[in-house]
């Protein structure tokens, strides 16, 4: 704050620029929950000695607070030049991470406010900068933004969001919704996917990916998680004990609910809790979260295994998979990202992917599950290629607990071309 005040003094008299950015470090407190926190501070002073590579002499950069850091710009006459070091910031920052032996992949997003025109005095500078960073992390993180007047009320948007949260955790106004997962050959059904549903009181129905992300940047996701994954035991449990077919439940899990050191131990509470059989869950992990410590991912994948749960890599092919780690984890199935499905069969791209994956996958004795299955066309391809499950509005939409059971118990678990949108 004394060098941005006295650079800004000096900008003034001289009615120059200078421009301040703000970033973190994501996921940081995935390196925390796997490694502990002296493998945490290290990360922060290899990132630290990585930003001082990549400014300018007489440029500063400064740790602001947890895994923040802020850079000040003096004598930057266009923010060209700001967007440029932002640029290399990106690029260095997608190299793996080597800490005691372990890699991460640990990227920022960065926000730009540049004085005058974004703020005249130090604390707007650096708040603008920060709603900057904000606004970068909602369009996909790993990426950067100049402020915008705008902004400031997304991030007032954002923080009711995140206090609505909190009370909607303590009131448990989420509900699971259920989409069946299908047979190809036989078109029956053989297991669900647990999908997370806010009933916001005034909003309605929220879908995840408006409210997820703010889950995972203030820690509610482990929470909202544990609720998730006991919810659809428990909801399983119960629709075997009515008689209903014995079928598995898929459940995701997020990235910080998977590098949580309490992972298996929540996982077999949960299973002793709710009477539910092991081989009854199935997890899922993104393509991306299980690369991000391998030998983290082998351990606790191992562990799980132990247990009877049966465990899925979700989005293949999104990722940055290496196929020798691929054959050591003890995975059940792998599940095509819909963004390849959805291609189907006319992209000639998505199409190759689709069938390398399937014949990948089988080769290693796995299972394949395609989702986001809407035609009848796309069906006929991954039935042709031997794919072994799918889920998708084709067959139905995700239904609340109460409609799905309708389906189980009046023998929709058959050969069905369609369940009409209207269904309960």
């Amino acid at each position: 704050m004394d060098r941005l005040t006295l650079a800004l003094a000096q900008v003034r008299r001289e009615k120059e620029t200078l421009a301040v950015m703000f970033l973190d470090l994501d996921p940081f407190e995935a390196v925390n929950d796997t490694a502990g926190h002296t493998e945490g501070d290290r990360l922060l002073q290899s990132a630290s000695e990585r930003l001082w590579g990549l400014i300018r002499e007489g440029d500063t950069v400064a740790r602001v607070g947890g895994d923040e850091f802020a850079i000040l710009l003096s004598g930057i006459s266009q923010v060209e030049g700001a967007v440029a070091v932002s640029k290399r910031i990106l690029k260095d920052f997608r190299r793996p991470w080597v800490l005691d032996g372990h890699e991460f992949h640990v990227t920022t997003s960065v926000g730009i406010a540049m004085y005058p025109d974004d703020g005249e005095d130090a604390e707007t500078l650096l708040k603008n900068a920060d709603a900057a960073m904000c606004r970068a992390k909602e369009q996909g993180r790993y990426g950067f933004q100049l402020y915008t007047p705008a902004m400031n009320v997304a991030v007032l948007e954002r923080i009711a969001l995140e206090n609505d949260l909190r009370q909607a955790l303590e009131r448990e106004d989420f509900v699971l919704h259920y989409q069946p997962q299908v047979n190809v050959s036989s078109g029956r059904i053989v297991g669900m996917e647990a999908l997370l549903r806010w009933q916001h009181p005034e909003r309605g129905l929220v879908l995840p990916m408006e409210f997820i992300p703010v889950a995972e940047e203030t820690g509610l996701i482990l929470p909202l998680g544990e609720w998730v994954l006991r919810t659809a035991c428990v909801q399983n449990k119960a629709w075997q004990e009515a008689g209903l077919p014995s079928m598995r439940v898929a459940v995701n899990l997020s990235a910080r609910q998977f590098q949580s050191r309490e992972l298996v131990n929540t996982v077999t509470k949960i299973l002793e809790e709710t009477g539910l059989d092991p081989d009854c869950l199935q997890l899922e992990i993104t393509e991306g979260d299980a690369m991000q410590d391998t030998e983290f991912t082998a351990k606790v994948l191992h562990d799980l295994k132990v247990m009877g749960v049966q465990i899925v890599i979700d989005d293949f092919g999104t990722g940055h998979s290496s196929l020798s780690y691929l054959a050591r984890f003890p995975i059940d199935a792998l599940k095509i990202d819909r963004s390849f499905v959805g291609s189907l069969p006319v992209d000639q791209s998505a199409a190759a992917i689709t069938a390398a994956i399937i014949t990948l996958a089988h080769s290693l004795n796995l299972s394949v599950i395609a989702e986001g299955v809407e035609t009848e066309e796309q069906l006929a391809f991954l039935k042709e290629r031997k794919c072994d499950e799918f889920q998708g509005y084709l067959f139905s939409k995700p239904w609340p607990a109460e409609a799905f059971e309708a389906i189980l118990s009046r023998g929709k678990r058959r050969a069905r071309p369609k369940i009409s949108a209207d269904f309960p």
